[in-house]
């Protein structure tokens, strides 16, 4: 892949950790003509990995809540570190304090531990390479950035955001890459010393060489060459005395031991600007791996103004943890075959780099509760219980019975995929009465032959001896023999009768449930 496009000077991008995010940087796009990709330089396999155990990081953002994009960089981190035998970190990137949210960074630890993301080290668990939040490792920045300067690999800049934004604003006009014209980088040492002397507010920048490329191969997009003069001047420590992104995330990178980057692809504009910090540091490169974007089913980039997007937001949905990280496990990588359903020990077994695509992945919300549907089910009867209560007290049901709502829940499991929706189907047991919508319906109760069929089951079911499934499934059998009625003929009028409902559970379940004196006063309703 050959890259000429120059990033805009941006500190960190509105990562996938939050779920505002709506934004990806322009100069990486799927229509950008000035990249070329080929395939054949994918050869990523399992002899890839060195001898070394790997360690990676999940480096999130507190700047709102996890995005579900987040979560699968998270997931995928942790497969990886898991198949392998290594360490996954967390680390929290929060020197941008503009952006900075409070309690942002408890709620990204919060969703990741319930959706299952163990951590060997980062804040709160320790670890031999900390401090794991930015903010607390500030000196280790100064220092980096002090060596830069002393090298003539930095420069300082006294450009104000005035003079920045006009030299943009040219450069847009004149249909050119908005990068940062440079005009500090030829400011003399005297002058240097004399403005840092009065006070002159300043950055430090990247000083990019103005010739000649660099090469970096990605895990997931093979060999990419990119050519100096694409790569913008980018600010390493802003005014305020903070390093941007840039610098923190290789610095800690490195002190931190971490082997691979596994990160969104919004960063792959960012990384030769990485890699060219390595080697003015004269550090090993860790590997690189970009994960392709989430989408919606329009193929736009996944974000809130078409749905939720918040792990959070899923999670009080009713979605389960296990439902969720196994449906976004699959959105950009496969295992190989047919199978769709996994547990977390499963993936980490199947997982493998080379198997993650370059294309977006559809995030469709269909298929997320077809795997919660799949979960619910799976559920023992107490777990699923305790999801669907407040749904169901929400829909006039008294759950004080304990034994009875767990086999109510039981029951309509197979017709839902999120506990929320359990209350739509349980109203008749709610309700004196049912109502029947239409006149097919109240037709089928009307009926000469519904009305028999009514009948003879009020007669046989005041005189049957235990009110339970089994013996009211042989009594509808007898109510067939008595009067001749069978199939659609006979079932739809008790259905509708007792339900209001032309479909559902067995019809043994549905009148155990309502118990004997509900079903009689129902079927009488409909005789008169």
């Amino acid at each position: 892949m050959l890259v000429r496009t120059a990033p805009k000077d941006t500190d960190k991008p509105v990562s996938d950790t939050d779920a505002r995010m709506n934004s990806t940087d322009s100069s990486m796009t799927e229509n950008d003509n000035s990249m070329t990709e080929n395939d054949n330089s994918m050869t990523v396999n399992d002899n890839s990995m060195t001898a070394t155990t790997p360690r990676v990081r999940f480096a999130p953002s507190p700047t709102g809540y996890l995005h579900v994009g987040g979560l699968r960089t998270a997931l995928y981190n942790a497969l990886f570190a898991r198949r392998y035998g290594g360490t996954l970190v967390l680390r929290i990137e929060d020197t941008d304090r503009s952006r900075y949210v409070e309690g942002a960074a408890e709620n990204l630890a919060t969703a990741l531990a319930w959706a299952g993301i163990d951590f060997d080290e980062g804040p709160g668990i320790g670890g031999d390479h900390g401090p794991y939040v930015q903010s607390e490792r500030a000196a280790m920045y100064a220092g980096h950035v002090t060596r830069l300067l002393d090298e003539g690999k930095a420069y300082h800049c006294f450009c104000t955001p005035e003079e920045l934004d006009a030299s943009r604003q040219r450069q847009i006009a004149a249909k050119r890459d908005a990068a940062y014209d440079r005009r500090c980088r030829s400011l003399s040492e005297a002058d240097v010393r004399a403005r840092l002397e009065a006070g002159h507010p300043y950055t430090v920048r990247l000083k990019v060489p103005l010739a000649g490329q660099l090469q970096l191969r990605d895990l997931i997009r093979g060999d990419i060459t990119v050519f100096h003069d694409a790569i913008d001047d980018q600010v390493l420590m802003k005014s305020d005395g903070f390093p941007t992104y840039h610098l923190a995330n290789v610095v800690d990178d490195h002190l931190m031991g971490i082997t691979h980057v596994i990160r969104g692809e919004e960063w792959l504009p960012s990384t030769p600007k990485h890699v060219l910090l390595y080697e003015f540091f004269g550090w090993e490169t860790p590997q690189f791996a970009h994960l392709p974007l989430l989408l919606n089913a329009d193929r736009s980039k996944l974000s809130k103004r078409q749905g939720d997007v918040a792990v959070e937001d899923f999670r009080a949905k009713g979605i389960l943890p296990e439902a969720l990280v196994n449906f976004v496990a699959l959105l950009g990588w496969n295992p190989g075959d047919d199978r769709e359903l996994f547990t977390f020990d499963e993936l980490a077994a199947a997982f493998s780099l080379d198997r993650v695509s370059k294309a977006g992945a559809v995030f469709d919300m269909e298929k997320l509760r077809w795997f919660n549907a799949q979960y619910l089910r799976a559920l023992p009867a107490d777990a699923l219980t305790t999801l669907c209560a407040p749904w169901m007290r929400e829909a006039g049901f008294d759950t004080a019975d304990q034994a009875r709502t767990e086999t109510v829940a039981a029951t309509f499991a197979n017709y839902i995929s999120l506990p929320s929706e359990i209350g739509a189907f349980i109203g008749f047991l709610v309700h004196d009465t049912v109502s029947l919508d239409n006149d097919t319906q109240r037709a089928a109760v009307t009926s000469e032959d519904g009305q028999r069929v009514l009948a003879r089951f009020a007669e046989r079911a005041a005189g049957l001896d235990a009110w339970e499934r089994d013996g009211i499934k042989a009594m509808v059998k007898q109510v067939q023999q008595d009067t001749g009625v069978k199939g659609k003929g006979l079932f739809m009028p008790l259905r509708l009768a007792h339900s209001g409902e032309e479909h559902g559970p067995d019809l043994g379940i549905v009148c155990e449930l309502l118990g004997r004196e509900a079903c009689l006063t129902r079927i009488h309703a409909c005789l008169e």
